[in-house]
């Protein structure tokens, strides 16, 4: 829970593939939290491969990811 109060982390919760994807591209998330007690062990295996086979993709996104830093 006290992952994003350390400067340089964004921490993103993930539920399955596409969050976790979605979190590394989107917001450049260098940490990722998976609920043991939400999802099985192959959809949190899928969700960190998939995390970690992301990349982040700027553009849009940059904007965002710069204000999330300067906090």
């Amino acid at each position: 829970m006290a992952a994003d109060k350390i400067a340089g982390v964004r921490a993103g919760t993930v539920h399955d593939e596409t969050s976790a994807r979605l979190a590394r591209e989107h917001n450049d998330a260098n940490v990722i939290c998976v609920g043991e007690r939400l999802i099985g062990p192959a959809v949190a295996i899928a969700a960190v491969d998939a995390w970690l086979d992301a990349t982040f993709e700027g553009g849009r996104h940059s904007g965002r990811v710069d204000k999330l830093d300067r906090l």
